[in-house]
């Protein structure tokens, strides 16, 4: 465990090292393990401080919640890169089952929260924001995608693919970032694109191309 030194900085930086520290308490500790305390030691400040910037653990616990879902989506669209809708949705899928975005630490984090998701209501509307905001995401580019292909779907059926490429990703990314033999074996890239290829009618070796 490591206690970071107090310096003094601007309010949206100490901020988002109290949020840092957080997640290190929870990825080490659990949810019931990131307390004030803890949380305030690893930042190098006072309980005081996190009291100031916070009211309270529940909305320090949020805020951290918050900043995770936006990081893994912001690193999940940097996959995307540039080019045409294919090659973004491709890029995508990539970054979403590898690291940082897949592996032990972030899962062990995302474990954490998402227990309080159905306990918290505030918890529970950061998630649904946030989970909101990636499938946006693969919705906008899904529609790209048939669109250069000259493919007319409603928007109800790439609404439908949407939620099921979405839960697809989730189910890959939870295996991958658990680290079981089975996956640790695998080319995990093909089986991503290769499914999401399946599931979009496209043909797997030119969605992988």
């Amino acid at each position: 465990m490591t206690r970071r030194t107090f310096h003094r900085e601007p309010e949206a930086v100490r901020q988002q090292d109290l949020i840092a520290a957080t997640l290190d308490s929870v990825a080490e500790l659990g949810l019931a393990g990131a307390t004030v305390r803890e949380v305030s030691y690893r930042a190098g400040v006072t309980p005081g401080l996190i009291r100031r910037y916070f009211d309270n653990k529940e909305r320090l616990v949020a805020a951290a919640y918050k900043s995770f879902i936006a990081d893994l989506i912001k690193a999940a669209e940097a996959g995307c890169g540039d080019g045409p809708a294919l090659s973004r949705l491709a890029g995508l899928i990539r970054a979403s089952v590898t690291a940082p975005v897949a592996d032990g630490r972030t899962l062990s984090i995302w474990a954490a929260f998402i227990g309080a998701v159905h306990s918290d209501p505030v918890m529970a509307e950061v998630h649904r924001d946030g989970y909101q905001a990636f499938r946006d995401l693969i919705e906008r580019l899904v529609a790209e995608v048939m669109s250069e292909r000259g493919v007319a779907l409603s928007a109800v059926e790439i609404h439908r693919h949407a939620i099921v490429l979405n839960a697809l990703l989730d189910g890959l990314w939870i295996e991958i970032s658990m680290g079981g033999d089975d996956f640790s074996r695998l080319d995990v890239d093909r089986i991503a694109l290769d499914s999401v290829a399946t599931l979009l009618g496209i043909d797997p070796t030119e969605f992988r191309d």
